[in-house]
């Protein structure tokens, strides 16, 4: 039996997706989250287009961009 979800573990971003603004860049574990999938499904995904591809913002921060996750997933 799955354990239920401790709410203080689901990052705000992902409670609050649907009202961020298209301008907004999420982290790799709201994107998982998203789509109800590993890391490594990610980034097949990624590599066969149907996500698209995360920004490198800095050395260690890769993100993808709220409004174009939005157009893959109502894809």
């Amino acid at each position: 039996m799955a354990q239920p979800t401790d709410p203080s573990a689901i990052p705000d971003a992902l409670k609050n997706f649907d009202s961020l603004p298209d301008s907004a860049n999420v982290r790799q574990p709201v994107v998982q989250a998203l789509i109800g999938c590993s890391s490594a499904t990610v980034w097949r995904m990624v590599k066969r287009g149907t996500l698209p591809a995360p920004r490198k913002l800095s050395l260690n921060v890769t993100a993808w961009n709220v409004g174009d996750l939005r157009k893959a997933l109502a894809a």
